[in-house]
């Protein structure tokens, strides 16, 4: 039979339960807490994007994430082989490989040339011309490795942390554990290629299992958020009636179900929706920017249209960032458009198609990391490149393309808190395997959180009985690429 608590023992239990919460909370504003203590935002509900503080003090504001969707070969633009040079023609040393496609053929050299770029004297292909002469602001992983070599798992793979749907992308985690800096645009907006979705399409920027509101929200130059507009019908000032006149449902709402955290999250979706019908119109309207700029992103090459397009949504990428959204993922390829011809999988005419692929991105890219610099915003900003793997040193048999190869390939970062002008790790002389340094994706997403800073071992959310996190139980931050 259990004994009634005493007045002053339960008084007690009280404050010393409370003195235990706030020795908590000190231990971890100074990171003195077990490593792997689970972490978990405080979310108002009737304000969810509302900015958050990182678990410790972060190099990054916000984060610029390029993807370059259908495996862009790393040894035809940032990792030099000059053995595939000497070797090229003979057959790969050992038994013939067979990957993803089938049987490959010989070794061969890259169909660029490779050149010293900057004061570093980095080794960066023709592809990329305008790309490499800001080889001093980038830092290299030359050893990263896949888990999968096909194009939707591995997408997956680079934006979740896993090759299955249903998992939160790397945007959908940070906006969760940070909020929004804006209140009128979302904390995540990811901007689709001209040409089309990349071929795990919103796997990408999905919430997952995290609540919805967290999710990344698709918005190009060419297609601007999808129902946002009003009806043409109905004027301004109707408009804004209707709004005052939710608002104070709303309201009502509000305190008469005081405790209904859903309801609160709903209201609050619809509020930011109607913010972002008068901010978005705005944000995304490249046409506002001088014509020097234009020229200077290649927004205005009518002889392009595609590269034009990208531009233009690399324009409204820095808009985006400029007025507050913390996470933008940009997209270069799409998968409709069939094997390597709107993306970079390059399996029959590598050098015919990448003609093609590396104008499109170059100079827009480019453009895009020195208005960063210019107005002050890339010392803050983290720009990260990527791709889901890499591709073969040999050509496919009977093919004058590469094959799939998840064994190592190159990613890299550039602004805030990592090194410029630095190469991490190494693939062998082939470019076949890492060998060097060897890093997976869950070391690369460890760091990313780190330089917005965001321990990746504590920040978690439970589903279904377990603690996840963006690196599952993986993952180390790759200390050697920070300032």
């Amino acid at each position: 039979m259990h004994q009634p608590i005493a007045r002053r023992n339960f008084l007690s239990s009280l404050g010393w339960g409370g003195a235990q919460i706030g020795l908590l909370q000190l231990l971890g504003q100074q990171q003195l807490l077990a490593e792997d203590q689970p972490i978990r935002p405080m979310i108002d509900p009737a304000n969810p994007y509302a900015a958050r503080a990182p678990h410790f003090p972060a190099k990054a504001k916000r984060v610029l994430i390029v993807f370059c969707s259908g495996a862009c070969s790393h040894i035809d633009s940032w990792d030099y082989k000059p053995e595939l040079i000497k070797r090229d023609g003979m057959p790969m040393p050992g038994k013939t490989e067979v990957s993803f496609q089938g049987e490959n053929g010989n070794i061969t050299q890259s169909p660029y040339k490779f050149r010293a770029r900057g004061q570093s004297g980095k080794m960066i292909s023709d592809l990329f011309p305008r790309l490499g002469d800001l080889a001093d602001d980038m830092c290299f992983i030359h050893s990263l490795t896949s888990k999968t070599n096909t194009h939707g798992p591995g997408e997956n793979f680079m934006s979740t942390g896993f090759t299955v749907d249903g998992f939160p992308s790397v945007g959908a985690w940070i906006s969760y554990a940070l909020g929004s800096e804006s209140d009128n645009l979302p904390s995540y907006v990811a901007i689709p290629d001209p040409r089309g979705l990349p071929q795990s399409s919103g796997n990408n920027w999905s919430t997952g299992f995290l609540p919805a509101q967290f999710q990344g929200t698709p918005v190009n130059a060419q297609r601007p958020i999808n129902y946002l507009a009003k009806p043409t019908n109905i004027s301004s000032q109707e408009d804004q009636a209707v709004r005052r006149f939710i608002g104070s449902l709303n309201q009502a709402h509000r305190e008469q179900y005081a405790g209904d955290d859903q309801l609160q999250a709903r209201i609050a979706s619809y509020e930011l929706a109607a913010k972002m019908q008068l901010a978005v119109p705005n944000v995304v309207d490249w046409s506002q920017e001088p014509e020097y700029l234009l020229r200077e992103y290649g927004a205005d090459d009518s002889t392009n249209p595609t590269k034009m397009g990208f531009a233009r949504n690399c324009i409204v990428a820095r808009r985006l960032l400029e007025k507050g959204v913390r996470i933008v993922q940009l997209f270069n390829g799409a998968y409709a458009m069939g094997e390597g011809v709107g993306n970079w999988d390059g399996h029959k005419t590598l050098k015919k198609q990448y003609d093609v692929h590396g104008p499109i991105l170059d100079q827009p890219l480019a453009a895009l990391m020195t208005d960063l610099k210019r107005r002050g915003m890339f010392e803050d900003t983290l720009v990260v490149w990527c791709t889901e793997f890499g591709r073969m040193p040999t050509f496919q048999k009977g093919a004058s393309g590469r094959d799939h190869n998840p064994h190592g390939f190159t990613c890299w970062m550039a602004g805030a808190g990592v090194k410029p002008g630095f190469s991490y790790g190494a693939t062998d002389e082939f470019g076949h395997s890492a060998v060097d340094k060897v890093a997976t994706v869950y070391d690369f997403h460890a760091t990313i959180l780190h330089l917005l800073g965001l321990n990746h071992k504590q920040l978690s959310f439970y589903h279904n009985g377990i603690q996840r996190r963006l690196t599952d139980v993986h993952g180390q931050v790759i200390q050697d690429l920070l300032t």
